[in-house]
């Protein structure tokens, strides 16, 4: 037997292993789509919204059509979604400076915030710490659940905005899930009513039947359009969704005080906010059935996985632990050789900005740096975990699975595995 028929055997056994939370994710995927379609027949979308503007944007129909439906599906007074945000950073980024001022505290309530917001709130450079506002953080219980009674017993009269990160970031923790956040969010707003609650809500989308507003009581969310809203189709783009009034303050940071979101042309990528957005349950769908089907394969072979295969999953991020440097360098080597675009290309951990440690990325993607597409990075830092999320198609997730196993084995690295006789 060869590497690759033992590993594609250890692949297909995991896929008949995991139909079972296959068909769980399916079911999620139709209640979703569902939404998503009555919201675009409620905006009365038409050929005419397909269009966009150049220039300020003054009544540019795509991007008016596309923030009502995000302001529906989302269930907020208001949206804010356009291509000029460049990142999910940025897009909370925009809602922190935005909505705090000098003498306000901001505070985590769950733990270390994710590496590009640390830059945000301390530095270096222009930062909130330089405004004169404050950040606090309450980390998460040992069970890894936001301690809500903590978090509102360090409320002060200067709390104006408690922060909650929905996914893991670079951090072993597990992803939280909507109903954890709304409730919490809920608690805290009861306690301290005039605070504000903002959740980033990047990778989360469409990976559950509700998402964090639903429940009523988060003010403000936030996320990127090249994650699992954009549906691998949106070139570039954030989104801000929340109370009208913290909406208006957001757009007057990302624009100017008195533009607002009244301007901001569309350019032409209307149609693939539009499409992508529609195709967002389908292909988050996909994503969640491919970091299924990893954290099988791995977990089989003695690896630690977070979350398990059969886990409720908060976001679509998949930690496998490998262990080692070189074994972290040639599971994210294969993934990219398995990969449509620059599948010859050999990634190398180099610094970026906005992170402590050097970091690789696998992700050979239509849309550079697309996470919704089929990628895989981490940190060079122990227990070297790499951090797999997204997929056009879990077929080709099962290709990469393949390539990373023979990848491993050839050079000795995989866990426990004697080579095939």
């Amino acid at each position: 037997m060869t590497y690759t028929q033992w590993a594609v055997d250890i692949v297909s056994r995991s896929r008949e292993a995991v139909g079972r939370e296959w068909q769980r994710a399916a079911a999620i995927r139709r209640h979703n789509q569902r939404r998503v379609l009555a919201a675009f027949k409620r905006a009365q979308v038409s050929e005419y919204h397909l269009a966009g503007t150049t220039g300020y944007g003054y009544n540019d129909p795509a991007r008016d059509a596309l923030e009502q439906i995000y302001a529906d599906v989302f269930a907020t007074e208001s949206a804010l979604v356009r291509p000029q945000v460049v990142s999910g950073t940025h897009a909370i980024s925009a809602s922190l400076f935005g909505v705090l001022r000098p003498g306000d505290e901001l505070m985590s309530a769950t733990g270390p915030p994710y590496d590009t917001l640390q830059r945000i709130i301390n530095g270096p450079g222009r930062c909130m710490k330089d405004w004169g506002i404050t950040y606090r953080e309450c980390p998460l219980t040992p069970e890894e659940t936001i301690d809500v009674d903590r978090v509102i017993a360090s409320i002060t009269p200067k709390t104006r905005m408690v922060m909650f990160q929905r996914s893991r970031g670079y951090l072993l923790r597990r992803s939280l899930t909507a109903a954890e956040i709304g409730h919490a969010a809920r608690r805290i707003k009861e306690a301290a009513p005039d605070v504000v609650c903002f959740v980033d809500n990047c990778y989360g989308e469409f990976v559950e039947e509700v998402e964090p507003t639903h429940f009523g009581s988060v003010d403000l969310m936030a996320g990127s359009l090249i994650k699992n809203p954009g549906g691998t189709l949106a070139p570039a783009g954030g989104y801000v969704v929340g109370r009208a009034d913290l909406i208006d303050r957001v757009a007057d940071e990302i624009t100017a005080p008195g533009l607002g979101a009244r301007v901001g042309p569309m350019l032409g990528v209307g149609r693939l906010l539009l499409q992508g957005f529609y195709f967002a349950p389908l292909l988050v769908c996909e994503a969640v059935c491919s970091a299924i089907l990893a954290a099988h394969v791995f977990a089989g072979l003695g690896y630690s996985v977070s979350p398990k295969w059969d886990d409720k999953r908060g976001c679509t991020v998949q930690v496998i632990e490998l262990n080692s440097k070189e074994a972290l360098l040639r599971f994210c080597q294969a993934i990219q050789a398995a990969s449509p675009i620059d599948s010859t290309a050999r990634p190398v951990p180099s610094e970026l900005p906005g992170y402590e440690h050097n970091v690789i990325m696998a992700a050979g993607t239509f849309v550079q740096g697309a996470s919704s597409e089929l990628s895989a990075d981490a940190p060079l830092r122990p227990p070297y975990a790499v951090f797999m999320q997204g997929a056009i198609s879990r077929d080709q997730t099962e290709v990469a699975l393949e390539t990373a196993l023979c990848t491993l084995a050839d050079h000795g690295l995989l866990k426990g595995v004697a080579p095939p006789a």
